[in-house]
């Protein structure tokens, strides 16, 4: 038996005995992960910067960040609906006649995340995969990110002294490019949860589907996440919008999946007039040596498109850079729809709602669509059709910055996600869960969501009826 194999049976031998460890208990064990992790800032925040280039204040908040998720994600397993407990008692009068069933999710089992490199915290070792998974009783094996190494070990200890208590094999790491694809096509694996660019996720998923045993890929890919600008708010506003898209744009040097990379402004807009100002220069260090040559290439490609015009930076290799273009040059050249991580974004100048709507026409998903409107426009159909291509629509604001709560939904169609379901907030756990059903069960085998007496004190719905405890 190889390393990994090894570390994947490890896991599939605590599943069962995590599976029934019980919710409180598991919430204890995110809230001692989260207290390990607090405790050990000054000395994580300090090897995070020093292997990132990420300012300090930047890294703490992250970190703040990745523990208020862990304890969220263990008040969302104590208030109990994510199990969606159901029972629909015997009716022989039914049509057809229905037996008794009581209906719950309960946890796949081990699941790989691959960590991301742009959040050394939040999306890493102990980030909101790994805590959405182990909240539902599910064991993790984090592939790391080889862009921060020492970081990621040492939130590792920390997170494994943390879960002493817990079924050994509950929390494993590993490391490597080769032993990620080995982690993928281990037989015990039932998931796998990524953050990354659209080639490696897709290989990913391909993998996972290739499998003896197909399992699902949670994967969160690119995203160009448009915003739209009204002729009103361009008028009203537009030298404001201007500070507030160059804040967003520049943020973490680009490198966050939320970055607003496509902006659609009127003809002889005021925000384009006003934004090269605010365009900052220098040369940023990117994450990592594949990053910054991964942006410069892109930016260069991009930038080479007939039609297209440099607004701002573009004067050294990772220097943050404004492009334009008209509809038409969209519309002829659809390689300006290609995602370039890092601190560039392009506008797009539409004469009329003809031609903003022929533009829009060809985008396909993102995570965030933002409209910037004013509050005598008609936005209905713009509202509409974002609904139908992002997983979050925004009126108003910028969508970098994403908040952890119940109603968030960070996903959208392909190639933002491959999957409808989130992979921040309360829903993120749904990806790690299953529906079981038992038809006419001694109440002796019943887990204890489903038992009459309701012993967990949890919300569930029986016979079509809500009913809260």
């Amino acid at each position: 038996m190889n390393e990994i194999d090894a570390v994947a049976r490890r896991a599939a031998d605590a599943a069962p005995a995590f599976a029934q460890v019980t919710d409180v208990r598991r919430a204890a064990l995110l809230d001692a992960v989260a207290d390990a992790l607090d405790g050990a800032a000054d000395e994580l925040v300090a090897v995070a910067g020093e292997e990132t280039a990420l300012p300090e204040g930047r890294l703490r908040g992250e970190l703040a960040r990745t523990t208020a998720q862990l304890r969220k994600f263990g008040d969302v397993v104590r208030e109990g609906t994510y199990l969606e407990a159901t029972i629909d008692h015997a009716d022989p009068s039914d049509v057809p006649p229905r037996p008794e069933l009581r209906r719950m999710l309960r946890p796949i089992g081990p699941v790989a995340v691959f960590a991301a490199s742009n959040f050394p915290f939040a999306f890493s070792v102990a980030g909101g995969d790994t805590a959405s998974a182990l909240a539902v009783g599910c064991p993790v094996i984090v592939k790391t990110h080889p862009g921060h190494p020492r970081t990621s070990s040492l939130t590792a200890g920390l997170v494994t002294s943390a879960l002493a208590d817990a079924p050994a094999g509950v929390f494993q790491t590993v490391a490597g490019f080769e032993q990620g694809l080995a982690l993928v096509d281990a037989e015990s694996i039932e998931a796998v949860a990524f953050t990354g660019s659209m080639r490696a996720g897709r290989a990913l998923l391909e993998r996972c589907t290739a499998r003896p045993r197909p399992i699902p890929f949670y994967g969160e890919l690119g995203s160009l996440n448009p915003v739209v600008v009204t002729p009103d708010a361009d008028a009203a506003r537009g030298a404001e919008l201007a500070a507030g898209l160059a804040g967003s744009f520049q943020l973490g040097d680009g490198q966050f999946c939320t970055k607003p990379g496509l902006v659609f402004v009127p003809e002889a807009s005021v925000l384009e007039a006003a934004l090269p100002a605010h365009v900052a220069a220098g040369e940023p260090r990117m994450l990592t040596p594949a990053i910054a040559e991964g942006y410069e290439t892109g930016r260069q490609r991009a930038s080479a498109i007939p039609g297209v015009e440099v607004l701002a930076g573009g004067d050294a290799p990772t220097a943050p850079t404004v492009l334009a273009a008209d509809i038409a040059t969209l519309l002829a050249h659809r390689e300006l729809l290609d995602e370039v991580f890092g601190p560039v974004t392009v506008l797009v100048r539409y004469r009329d709602a003809a031609s903003l709507d022929a533009a829009l026409g060809v985008l396909e998903g993102s995570l965030t669509m933002t409209l910037h409107a004013e509050p005598g426009d008609d936005v209905a159909g713009l509202a509409e059709w974002a609904a139908s291509r992002a997983g979050r629509v925004l009126f108003g604001g910028w969508p970098t910055g994403v908040a952890v709560s119940w109603a968030q939904h960070h996903g959208g169609p392909w190639p933002a996600t491959n999957t409808v379901f989130t992979s921040v907030g309360a829903t993120a756990v749904r990806r790690f869960l299953r529906p079981v059903a038992y038809q006419d069960a001694p109440a002796s085998v019943l887990p204890p969501a489903l038992r009459d007496d309701n012993p967990l004190g949890i919300p569930r719905r029986v016979d079509g009826v809500l009913r809260l405890p």
